[in-house]
């Protein structure tokens, strides 16, 4: 019993350690030897869990996403009556979470797909699966509040605005990377809940409504 439980906690320290370094310096960079030193476990007891550090990656990709998905769950942006309150509370929510040191912030699955989007397609498709997935789960209140409105649209659907707020998060991610730090990406959001309620259209807060002469 105690040693399965410590193969498991091995697993586990091994997880969270990819998650911090990988992060820090990208997927490429990192390296089994850092992974082991910042788990706090063997070499050995990474191979007996990984038969590579790209079965890592997608591991690492799948706990993002189940770390992540309780994290998002639990958020109060859920308990706006009104679908549309609950889409821009969300990305509300999204720049409360950009704070601290860029690694601090920034995602996991962003960053690993950025560089294995070609060469380990197994971790590329882990990563589309966590970002598709969290996508996913904004699509009915994007639904319920194009209902609400009685929007009636093409070219665009609930699907493809839960998309590209993904979109705008991980450009948002990538700028702060390129610019060193965090301010950056959160006008890229405020930019973000700017076009979500124009869309739906709702006046953003400080802008003037346009008057029946000027529209």
């Amino acid at each position: 019993m105690f040693r399965l439980a410590a193969k498991m906690d091995a697993r586990a320290k091994l997880l969270d350690a990819a998650l911090s370094v990988i992060r820090h310096k990208g997927y490429s960079a990192s390296t089994v030897d850092e992974l082991c030193a910042a788990a706090g476990v063997t070499k050995g007891a990474f191979f007996h869990h990984f038969r590579s550090k790209d079965a890592l990656g997608v591991a690492a990709a799948d706990h993002w996403s189940e770390t992540t998905s309780a994290l998002f769950a639990e958020a109060a942006y859920h308990r706006h009556d009104d679908p549309l309150d609950r889409v821009l509370a969300y990305v509300d929510f999204r720049k409360s979470l950009i704070a601290g040191g860029v690694p601090d912030f920034t995602c996991l699955v962003g960053t690993m797909v950025q560089e294995t989007y070609e060469t380990v397609p197994e971790i590329r498709d882990a990563c589309d699966r966590s970002i598709s997935g969290h996508a996913a789960t904004l699509v009915a209140d994007i639904e319920a509040a194009m209902a609400e409105r009685g929007m009636v649209t093409t070219g665009w659907t609930a699907q493809s605005l839960a998309l590209h707020t993904q979109a705008v998060l991980q450009g948002a991610f990538i700028l702060a990377k390129a610019k060193g730090g965090a301010e950056v990406a959160k006008d890229s959001v405020d930019h973000l809940r700017r076009y979500i309620e124009l869309l739906f259209g709702r006046v953003p807060a400080g802008q003037p409504a346009r008057s029946s002469a000027n529209a």
